[in-house]
């Protein structure tokens, strides 16, 4: 089972939860950039589990090693770039033969024949760790062209109880975008990116600028004006119009639901359709906060540099590297 994500700056990843270690592929990185190692490796300490309440007990270093596409000098090499994450505290699920609700027991057993919770670990979202691996070059080789991500949480919902999980809501920022990016139809940039940001573990809702606020409005108040210089005096599209982006800042924010396994006792089913309970433990974290954020921006840095890359495939071929 491999996935990707990219037309031209791509990702594909292997391995899950349960295996001994996560391994991704990127494509189509021009040649030249030098990786910050030590920038990846903070990239990817804030995706990393920690001490909080919030935060998994597993204990995961997230230590990323490059075994291709990155020369003796820290530059990509054009080749493409093979990484490997160890798994190095992952344990056997518990309760193997329960369907957890909500999560992907049921699905994964519809569309595979899996009627074991040991086959599901392709859900889980240990997978993202390759994702912002993939981001941080990404962020990388925006950062020659001036282009920033980043985001911030912007709200969570209240435990209803001990041992309950919570739902989050995250607002991504991309700045500095160029004009033009996004085609007019099917692969708007915006869809791109809803489609980029939907295809993260337990995402349920996207929107793009002001969103299913913008339905309240009238399209007097709404109109993001421009002056005779062609600047913007608001913002309200969130960066793109027509699928296409303006030069402004893109703005979307992304719903998430709660993170499927509470720590108390569920009613639920066997995979048989017995009556069974399933309680969580502490190696599952309470919410997707704040250690989604780096995801965000990595599935955000990833679809930008790959729209710039596809604007012209050119872009980078005279990239001269800072010495």
């Amino acid at each position: 089972m491999e996935d990707f994500f990219g037309r031209i700056f791509r990702i594909s990843d292997w391995g899950d939860t349960h295996g001994p270690f996560m391994e991704g592929r990127v494509e189509g990185c021009p040649a030249g950039i030098l990786v910050d190692q030590d920038f990846v490796q903070a990239e990817l300490a804030r995706r990393a589990p920690d001490a909080t309440a919030l935060s998994t007990r597993r204990a995961e270093t997230d230590e990323v090693q490059f075994l291709s596409g990155i020369g003796p000098d820290g530059r990509t090499t054009g080749e493409k770039i093979f990484f490997r994450i160890e798994n190095r505290d992952a344990r056997p699920s518990a309760q193997r033969d329960v369907i957890r609700p909500s999560h992907a027991s049921y699905t994964y057993f519809k569309k595979y024949g899996f009627a074991d919770n040991e086959l599901c670990g392709r859900a889980s979202a240990r997978q993202t760790v390759c994702r912002v691996v993939a981001g941080a070059i990404a962020k990388l080789v925006l950062r020659t062209c001036g282009v920033e991500v980043t985001s911030e949480v912007v709200s969570m919902a209240a435990p209803a109880r001990e041992g309950d999980t919570m739902g989050a809501v995250v607002r991504g920022h991309i700045r500095h975008v160029p004009a033009g990016l996004g085609e007019p139809v099917y692969d708007k940039f915006s869809a791109r990116l809803a489609y980029a940001m939907l295809s993260i573990n337990a995402a349920k809702g996207f929107e793009i600028g002001l969103g299913y606020e913008a339905a309240k409005m009238c399209g007097s108040d709404y109109n993001d004006v421009q002056n005779p210089d062609y600047t913007f005096r608001t913002n309200h599209d969130g960066g793109v119009q027509a699928g296409i982006t303006n030069g402004e800042e893109v703005t979307f924010t992304v719903a998430f639901k709660p993170i499927p396994t509470v720590r108390f006792a569920q009613e639920t089913i066997t995979y048989e359709g017995k009556s069974a309970l399933y309680e969580g433990s502490d190696r599952n974290d309470r919410c997707v906060a704040p250690r989604v954020l780096p995801v965000v921006e990595a599935m955000a840095a990833i679809t930008t540099l790959d729209f710039m890359l596809l604007a012209d495939s050119d872009f980078f071929a005279n990239f001269a590297p800072a010495t």
